[in-house]
């Protein structure tokens, strides 16, 4: 219930009137009353008329000054419109704001009838809602709506005040400078207090963007005078008491990170204030950024005479190790018991970038686990019980050592509820628990092994029988468990269920969502079956799962918004062009209103479908990526060429090729459009360009200084000159996040898409701590790979490494340490070498290999593992290597028993170079293993070129079904031996729709006949496609067959007719037979004339031979002149 504020208004009002202070920007605060007469007497007067004919639009806004406007009568200005004030905010930001403005603005918005300023200051926000006003013009304009908000009757009511921010303010306060005009008029810490009292009454109705805004703008004011306790004083009455977190920030508390905390006050006052009972009641209900939780809670039990008891269920999950240490037992079962009940793992934080995932537990909570359960000894069944979560900290050691193969097994259920063991733990208690005779007779046993179904391996799984998965996917609580499970053993639940359920229907109702994306896409063509919407809609599918039954799905469902957006991402155009024109309409209206995301090749058929009667005038109707195939012209009918860009600005813009053509030419409109003098974009223009703002070449990133960085650290990649340029924008600290070395853990996390263009010379500025802090909270969350964290892990440790003669006491390898997630800050190579020695890697390896480790690390730890193992790594030991496989040579390889299709997969999974990859495959195919169907997705498109003919040979028709493999980058040879297969593997699929979406990716190696075949089929293939195709297959195309093969896209040949193959084509074909094409072709073969091209390509011969040379041909006969003519150059054989 928000709190009552009798006379907010005047007390704002008695606050407002305290004369101004001299800092900088604050002459722009005015109070009222303004004293009209003396205001306006220099001030030209205007009209009725005038202002009539400015609101009819029949004269410019900017034809009167501001003054003009503040002194007009009052009904006069009611006659305005309610866009009036986006025009004379345009009319008065080209020029600065002057010391009269800021009376104007009181003057001007006092006359206002507030409903009626509600209603302008409403399409206001809508216009500058992303827009970055002029701080000038903002405080201006924000000092006289302020005002006359405080005259509005009852604007100590909640929803009228909550109208006026939400609706109103909301651009103003999106610069917290505003707030400088209340501490630069004095206003007291009594009155400033009402008004985040207000303030606080209407949070929970606030976007978090805006209540974000408004805790920036609280902030600003509490701390812009340099005082380290602003509105505290212990001595002072009125200013003493310790509930200031709930007295100046309120729920806004959310949105306070550890740096902010500390500029509130020292660690002592902190500590006052975080023992507060009031604070204490109100911040159990808040949801804190994590970082700032934890050390909330570091703060409440650091302090002398703190019991554990007395702390709120809510903290208990943000306790550090040291809280626990010196718990007793009763003590550690009461607390593991507690944070059971009150810490799910899956616990959402603000301010964090995505949700953790629900395996992940984080350094402190792992070792929470670990110091509760070192209080036992042994773990009998009651104990396990009461831990809970916390029996997450049992070491391998506890698990093999210190359960009785009884206890275990009794323990089951309560160990089956914990979240987030790692695989060595799973494996571990799994593998105790079937050697000690524990069988898996029913899905009920199945089941009540919980999330310890993890440590099943493969090979267990697949001997159990089919009805016992079957019995198992039924319950719920087992369902659950399948979203952490890794990959290869998803994949093997799917291949036991796939094999049991005879129709794709069955198979999609049966599987569980976790577990959807991973079924063969060759099992999902319904054929006669009638597909269940409902089931399919309820799933997550990839894009090639969904293009399998798309056409299928729109046969059947007559109303396409009950189609998920899993499920329309399998847009095809083959599809598509079976439709009424007004159902795709209406079909591609659907997938706007669903954000569904299409592939360039998708969006370049949809573009065409939907522009084939002409360019549509409702635009923004259609998916906002069709845009990136159009132009400003096209969208002229539906708005300007500004809305244009800042719709392309949103949308996806990596459908187009970084350095494409099409993206070169969108960055060059948007800049005309917007008119951009130079190179300096402003923040306005940045929010409008969006993404393109990642095309931006270097020289607009220099001269644009910090504007920029919000939207160039969402890119994904940049050029060069683009890093250089970030680099020297970022050194010269001149941006909203100031010089690196003042940045915090928060600044990193909001600039975290930035930190790999970071060299050293920045990264050494940023204070370490900054860096630990938000390696330790923020890292996991962000979107850098291990590879780029561990850039920064080597700037903190010592530059000059000492050699270590033994291992320091202080730097021991124990648990707790090998738990820890900064373990590679802590050590030098040297140290982690020496502190290695005697501890075994194996029952952790799997969870170290996950930390930020430098190369140099890394090489330590492969040197420890060959110490350990010298005549080669166990079988067991070879799924755990992780990164440790981009150090192993041939050698090592050759060394290892590779004889699982699930070990080659791990293997593989961290994309290893082709040098060790292919040491990987041809060792597991040495030791007689079959290239099945796990493998060969193991293999992957990214290494089946690394194949011989005699591996590829192998492969049986029936894997190959099951696999997902697109060999169109591999030699000739590879390519036809694996379409033969793949014609062979979906043989039976020929004559239903989806036969070519499953033989598209092997057409690289199609003979002439079988893309004959294809032309008559309405397959809709991508020019890409087309000129891939084996070259001799190519060139015996007529061009009625191309026509048939290309259908809608058969314009786009035009696009590519200088480009070999297709080149080659035209020039072989009639100029005449061409011209029926009506696509633009030219350079084909005149009437008279004949024209013979042998193709420039590689020889299609399955043997390599002396014969298998040809010459590049070109013979023509004028008929006129009976004369002929040849040139001929050598062609190379593979």
């Amino acid at each position: 219930m928000s709190p009552s504020l009798p006379g907010l208004g005047f007390l704002l009002l008695v606050g407002w009137q305290v004369a101004a202070a001299t800092s900088p920007g604050t002459y722009l605060c005015s109070s009222s009353p303004v004293n009209e007469p003396a205001v306006c007497a220099s001030v030209k007067s205007v009209s009725q008329e005038m202002l009539l004919e400015i609101a009819r639009g029949q004269a410019s806004p900017c034809s009167l000054t501001f003054g003009q406007y503040a002194c007009a009568q009052t009904a006069w200005l009611q006659d305005l419109q309610d866009d009036f004030l986006i025009s004379l905010y345009s009319c008065l930001t080209p020029k600065p704001a002057s010391a009269m403005d800021p009376e104007y603005s009181v003057l001007f918005f006092s006359k206002y009838d507030a409903k009626k300023l509600v209603a302008a200051l409403t399409m206001f926000s809508q216009r500058f809602f992303h827009v970055a006003l002029s701080l000038e013009w903002n405080m201006v304009f924000m000092n006289g709506v302020w005002e006359k908000m405080l005259q509005v009757p009852d604007i100590d009511s909640p929803p009228i005040l909550s109208q006026w921010v939400h609706e109103g303010l909301q651009p103003f306060l999106v610069e917290p400078k505003v707030f400088a005009c209340l501490h630069a008029k004095n206003v007291l810490c009594e009155t400033f207090q009402m008004i985040v009292a207000a303030l606080n009454g209407i949070y929970s109705d606030l976007p978090v963007e805006e209540q974000r805004n408004l805790y920036a703008g609280i902030k600003y004011y509490l701390i812009q005078d340099g005082s380290n306790q602003k509105c505290y004083s212990a001595a002072v009455p009125g200013l003493n008491s310790t509930a200031w977190f709930e007295n100046y920030l309120g729920s806004f508390l959310e949105h306070a990170t550890v740096g902010d905390l500390q500029l509130f006050g020292d660690e002592l006052t902190l500590q006052k204030f975080v023992r507060d009972p009031v604070n204490i009641q109100m911040i159990s209900n808040l949801t804190l950024l994590r970082e700032t939780a934890v050390y909330y809670t570091l703060l409440l039990t650091s302090g002398p005479g703190f019991s554990l008891s007395s702390l709120p269920d809510r903290f208990v999950c943000y306790l550090s190790p040291s809280a626990v240490s010196n718990l007793s037992r009763d003590d550690a079962l009461s607390l593991a018991q507690r944070i059971s009940e009150n810490c799910p793992l899956n616990l959402k934080h603000r301010g964090i970038t995505r949700e953790r995932a629900p395996s992940s537990l984080t350094t402190e909570e792992l070792q929470v686990a670990s110091s509760l359960v070192r209080k036992f000894e042994h773990f009998p069944p009651a104990v396990l019980r009461a831990l809970g979560q916390a029996a997450v900290g049992l070491s391998i050691s506890d698990i093999e050592n210190s359960i009785s193969d009884k206890d275990l097994e009794a323990s089951i259920p309560a160990l089956g509820e914990v979240r987030g063991w790692n695989a060595e733990q799973s494996s571990a208690i799994i593998n105790k628990l079937l050697s000690s005779g524990y069988q898996i007779r029913d899905g009920q046993s199945l089941a009540k092994l919980g999330s310890l179904v993890a440590g099943l391996n493969s090979s267990t799984l697949r001997s159990l029988p089919p009805e016992v998965i079957l019995e198992a996917i039924k319950l719920p609580e087992f369902v659950q468990q399948m979203v952490t499970l890794p990959s290869v053993l998803k994949m093997t639940f799917v291949e036991k269920i796939s094999s049991s359920v005879g129709h794709p229907a069955d198979l999609v109702k049966y599987i569980p969502d976790a577990l959807a994306s991973y079924i063969p896409k060759s099992l999902l063509v319904f054929g006669e079956e009638k597909p269940n919407i409902q089931d399919l809609s309820s799933k997550m599918w990839t894009r090639e799962q969904a293009a399998m039954f798309f056409s299928d799905v729109i046969k059947t469902e007559p109303d396409f918004s009950r189609l998920s957006q899993s499920v329309l991402q399998g847009f095809t155009c083959a599809a598509a062009n079976e439709m009424e024109a007004e159902r795709f309409q209406e079909l591609a209206k659907v997938m706007k209103k669903k954000n569904v995301k299409l592939g360039e090749d998708q969006l370049s058929c949809l573009v065409k479908m939907v522009t084939l009667h002409g360019i549509p005038q409702d635009l923004d109707n259609y998916p906002k990526d069709l845009l990136l195939f159009l132009s400003p012209s096209d969208y002229a009918a539906t708005g300007s060429c500004r809305q244009y860009f800042a719709n392309v600005g949103k949308a996806n813009l990596d459908v187009l090729q970084r350095e494409s053509s099409q993206r070169k030419q969108l960055l060059l409109e948007a800049l005309a459009c917007l008119k951009i003098p130079g190179t300096q974009v402003n923040e306005e223009n940045a929010e409008i360009l969006g993404h393109l703002v990642c095309d931006l070449g270097g020289e607009y990133i220099r001269s644009s200084g910090g504007n920029l960085l919000k939207q160039l650290s969402q890119c994904k990649s940049f050029l060069p000159d683009q890093e250089e340029a970030i680099r020297s924008v970022v050194s010269s600290g001149n941006t909203t996040f100031g010089p690196p070395v003042v940045w915090s853990a928060f600044t990193l996390n909001e600039l975290s898409g930035l930190i790999p263009v970071f060299d050293h010379s920045i990264l050494q500025k940023i204070p370490k701590n900054a860096l630990t802090l938000w390696l330790k909270n923020y890292a996991h969350n962000s979107p850098l790979s291990r590879e780029q964290l561990a850039t920064i892990v080597e700037e903190l440790l010592p530059t000059r490494h000492k050699r270590a003669d033994g291992c320091p006491p202080d730097k021991q390898i124990t648990e707790m340490v090998l738990n820890d997630d900064l373990m590679p800050v802590y050590y030098t190579p040297e140290e982690l070498h020496t502190c290695l020695k005697n501890v075994s890697l194996e029952n952790h390896l799997s969870q170290t290999l996950t930390y930020p480790f430098s190369v140099e690390q890394l090489g330590v730890l492969k040197r420890n593992l060959d110490e350990t193992y010298p005549d080669g790594y166990p079988e067991s030991l070879l799924p755990k290597l992780g990164p440790l496989i981009f150090f192993v040579t041939p050698e090592d390889v050759s060394k290892w028993k590779i004889i699982s299709a699930d070990t080659l997969a791990v293997l593989l999974k961290d994309q290893p170079p082709d040098d060790q990859a292919s040491a990987v495959i041809k060792r597991y195919v040495g030791l007689g293993n079959a290239l099945n169907a796990t493998a060969l997705n193991a293999i992957g498109t990214r290494y089946v070129c690394l194949l011989n003919a005699t591996e590829l040979n192998m492969i049986d028709s029936n894997s190959l079904k099951l696999a997902s493999l697109n060999p169109s980058a591999c030699p000739q040879l590879t390519q036809n031996i694996l379409y033969a297969k793949a014609k062979q593997a979906f043989s039976d699929q020929k004559y239903l729709p989806a036969y070519y979406d499953l033989v598209e990716p092997y057409l690289g190696g199609a003979p002439g006949v079988d893309l004959r075949a294809l032309s008559k089929g309405n397959v809709n293939m991508n020019v890409s496609t087309f000129a891939k195709l084996r070259g001799d297959s190519l060139l015996s195309l007529t061009p009625s067959e191309v026509q048939g093969l290309l259908g809608i896209n058969l314009r786009d040949l035009q696009k590519w007719q200088n480009k070999s193959p297709i080149q080659e084509w035209i020039q072989k074909q009639k100029q005449s037979e061409l011209d029926k094409l009506h696509v633009g072709l030219t350079g084909g073969t005149q009437e008279g004339y004949m024209n013979i091209v042998m193709p420039k390509f590689q020889c299609m011969c399955y043997v390599r031979t002396s014969n298998c040379c040809a010459l590049n041909t070109y013979f023509w006969v004028t008929a006129r002149r009976k004369t002929a003519l040849w040139k001929q150059s050598a062609f190379s054989c593979l």
